[in-house]
């Protein structure tokens, strides 16, 4: 039951944003009363934390599973937003604006905690390519890595990407296809093009 609760929560959280969906409306989505939720969750704030901290652990495990796959640097970033995409929902109600906003605490352990499995992520991703000859050597992997997800995070600012002039899918393919090319060799360059050729309309 608590999963469950969990689950929906986080469908309505992703798509109507952490300060618009009221406990009512998840029990209404459930078929529940809230007091069957309150059973499980406090308050509020308790099921914030816990949907934000289950979509997390979603999300990292997903990211893992893509990355024992060993595919090649360049085609893993592209696999690794596409799972991001389904998972967030485009975020069309800009739920990191409202989870920054009206749960701070809980936005900065989930900030600290997304930093420590991107960095890892993309440190592993930049050493392959690096190695594969996809990405050049000269590159300061420290910086790229905390740059890229320093850019990650401003794709989600609606006051610097208002909804109305950028979806996410498209923030999301224009920066990595400009993060990638800042990287890459020309054999790197070769293989983004033959990918988003065959892959991108």
């Amino acid at each position: 039951m608590k999963k469950d609760i969990l689950k929906t929560a986080v469908e309505l959280f992703l798509t109507y944003g952490f300060k618009s969906v009221t406990m009512d409306d998840i029990a209404n989505a459930l078929g529940m009363s809230k007091k069957t939720i309150y059973q499980y969750f406090e308050n509020k704030t308790v099921l914030v934390e816990e949907s934000v901290m289950y979509l997390f652990q979603t999300i990292s495990s997903g990211i893992e599973d893509i990355r024992d796959l060993e595919k090649n640097p360049i085609e893993e970033i592209f696999e690794i937003k596409r799972f991001l995409m389904k998972n967030l929902k485009d975020e069309k109600s800009s739920p990191q604006y409202q989870l920054e906003k009206y749960y701070p605490k809980i936005f900065k352990d989930i900030k600290e905690r997304q930093f420590c499995v991107m960095e890892d992520c993309v440190t592993c991703n930049l050493e392959r390519g690096v190695k594969m000859g996809l990405y050049r050597k000269d590159i300061n992997v420290d910086f790229v890595s905390k740059i890229y997800f320093t850019c990650m995070m401003a794709l989600k600012d609606k006051e610097l990407f208002p909804l109305d002039n950028f979806s996410m899918q498209t923030l999301m393919n224009n920066y990595l296809e400009y993060h990638l090319r800042g990287i890459c060799t020309s054999n790197g360059i070769e293989l983004i093009d033959n990918y988003l050729k065959i892959n991108q309309n």
